[in-house]
């Protein structure tokens, strides 16, 4: 007989990242949509790459990212296309490197201005949930102050109010100012608005706190397994009693490779190593990763959180170099494979709450 734990964590939603699937370029939006709705996926992450590929497409020549008319335009298209493969857009992403600028600079006039123009772009495509990712941009050219943090993240989170909309915060694991779960929840916790929660994310966490793509290992400060088990268990207990389920918005879903011979330490094409490692080597669960996903999974459950679990991977091989597919394919693997992990989840009585 189906245990209560089980059948409840059977009616969490899934969604799947718009930008997490096609190995070809004539793997285009329209189709990756079409795979992800077979597949059984309810709604997609919407990424603002995407929205310029496709708006490339449909018109014939490139649009600028700061041209708010055409890309609104574009995307009520990409909402028309979501409803033919009966999907919805849970949430728009990644608006990235905005918080910290200097006061009066024209970075700091840029974001807000990105902000208005993206909030036109949610209200077209019909999504209320904008995701913001830890800023990445070196520490001597923003500020990592808190408070600075705290009240550029609450004057975003009033904007958004304005429109009903809300903001998923998200750590990046190679953030400069917030690379791991604590650093965002203390951040959301300070900005103290009831629109603004949390982007969790598997591979984030443990890419963190417990994977480092540049040791011999795989592991963070090459420290023993057992030694950082142990200390990866208190996080995830903590982070379980810590946060409140109602300020989670979504937990993305991904692995990563261990990456061998490993990563050089150094910042290459912008991105620093655990930059490299998310955009290369984040396959799905159970296809050849390596972090502990399971344990973040069952922390975020122990909230008491049963809302989307999203897949976002990032899979271009062990070497990090292509892998090529069938998208419809690989579509209904990542379901199975979402599945089993809410299976396995289900196993863990404590990480059901009743």
């Amino acid at each position: 007989m189906e245990s209560k734990a089980s059948s409840t964590l059977q009616q969490i939603p899934l969604a799947y990242a718009s930008c997490s699937i096609g190995c070809e370029a004539s793997d285009t939006l329209p189709r990756r949509l079409e795979a992800i709705g077979k597949a059984g996926f309810a709604a997609v992450e919407l990424s603002f790459p995407d929205i310029l590929a496709y708006g490339e497409q449909l018109l014939g020549h490139e649009i600028p990212p700061d041209d708010y008319n055409q890309l609104t335009s574009v995307a009520r298209e990409i909402r028309t296309l979501c409803k033919a493969s009966h999907l919805s857009v849970m949430m728009l992403q990644p608006f990235a490197n905005f918080e910290g600028w200097p006061k009066d600079s024209p970075e700091r006039r840029d974001a807000f201005e990105r902000a208005a123009g993206w909030i036109e772009i949610m209200k077209a495509v019909g999504t209320d949930m904008l995701q913001v990712g830890a800023t990445d941009i070196p520490a001597h050219k923003v500020s990592t102050d808190r408070s600075t943090i705290v009240s550029d993240l609450r004057e975003l989170g009033e904007m958004l109010a304005k429109h009903k909309f809300r903001l998923a915060y998200e750590n990046w694991c190679w953030s400069t100012h917030a690379p791991g779960w604590k650093e965002v929840w203390e951040i959301v916790r300070d900005v103290n608005l009831p629109n603004v929660g949390l982007c969790l994310d598997t591979f984030q966490t443990a890419g963190s706190e417990w994977g480092d793509p540049t040791s011999s290992t795989g592991l963070i400060n090459d420290v023993p397994e057992d030694e950082l088990r142990k200390k990866f268990a208190a996080s995830m207990d903590e982070l379980a009693r810590t946060i409140p389920a109602d300020k989670i918005y979504l937990l993305q879903v991904s692995d990563a490779y261990k990456v061998s011979p490993p990563l050089e330490d150094k910042v290459v094409d912008g991105l620093r190593p655990r930059g490299q490692w998310s955009h290369d080597y984040r396959p799905m669960p159970y296809d050849g990763g390596y972090l502990p996903i399971e344990d973040v999974a069952k922390a975020v459950l122990k909230t008491g959180f049963r809302g989307w679990f999203s897949m976002e991977i990032f899979d271009a091989g062990p070497q990090g170099k292509g892998k090529k597919y069938d998208m419809e394919t690989f579509a209904k693997k990542a379901m199975e494979n979402m599945q089993k992990l809410l299976k396995n989840c289900s196993t863990d009585t404590r990480a059901c709450p009743f």
